[in-house]
């Protein structure tokens, strides 16, 4: 039987619980408001004013959790690419390779449906050349590929699916997904949509599975 905690001590450890749960509620709040005005106003023009507003937090605590506005950005972006990668642990060699790229391709494409910003500020970096994120698309991002691309490589070998160029694949799931969030506008134009309908998600994901498992040989017949 282990010995029970002096009651002298836990009304610390409680109010250390609770100031901790307040920290974790503060920093989502504050990374999903910095999400939004990135992608609408770019790192130039966000300000920590406006993004302090959104979370609805005073300015002082975006500066006591992320240090100011760089290292804010940086937070975002990481917490984006970690939210973007955590979808691939599907590729596992004992998968089917038709579930594993469904379920993928549902991912993201719930990603750029329920969190389209998040999409714009990395697509925002990439096009000003990756200075933040650059090491870890280089490292991180490099490496899981090489990983995940050899799954679909042994699914391809053990004639499990169609041979594919596996990381280019990726580059192609990546591009069709993403669209729907980078290029919201374009697509609403097209489709004489002032906002898109769950219907019109629904089409979309059904159409780029279907070309993702077509040109993979999983179609089913």
């Amino acid at each position: 039987m282990s010995p029970s905690v002096p009651s002298s001590r836990r009304p610390a450890a409680t109010e250390d619980s609770r100031k901790g749960q307040i920290r974790q509620a503060n920093e989502a709040a504050i990374l999903r408001a910095a999400e939004q005005v990135f992608a609408r106003a770019g790192f130039e023009g966000a300000t920590m004013a406006e993004i302090a507003e959104q979370a609805d937090l005073p300015k002082a605590n975006l500066h006591y959790y992320f240090g100011g506005k760089k290292g804010l950005y940086e937070a975002v972006l990481a917490r984006v690419l970690r939210d973007w990668l955590t979808p691939t642990d599907v590729f596992v060699a004992e998968a089917d390779p038709r579930e594993a790229l469904s379920q993928y391709v549902r991912a993201k494409m719930a990603l750029s449906r329920e969190r389209p910003a998040a999409s714009q500020v990395f697509a925002n970096e990439l096009l000003h050349g990756a200075p933040v994120v650059g090491e870890l698309l280089r490292g991180e991002l490099h490496r899981l590929v090489v990983q995940k691309a050899a799954v679909i490589d042994g699914w391809v070998a053990a004639g499990r699916m169609a041979p594919v160029d596996s990381t280019h694949l990726f580059f192609s799931i990546w591009a069709m997904t993403q669209t729907y969030a980078d290029f919201d506008v374009q697509v609403r134009a097209v489709l004489g949509r002032p906002e898109l309908t769950p219907a019109d998600h629904a089409r979309a994901e059904a159409h780029v599975l279907a070309m993702v498992l077509q040109g993979c040989g999983l179609a089913r017949s």
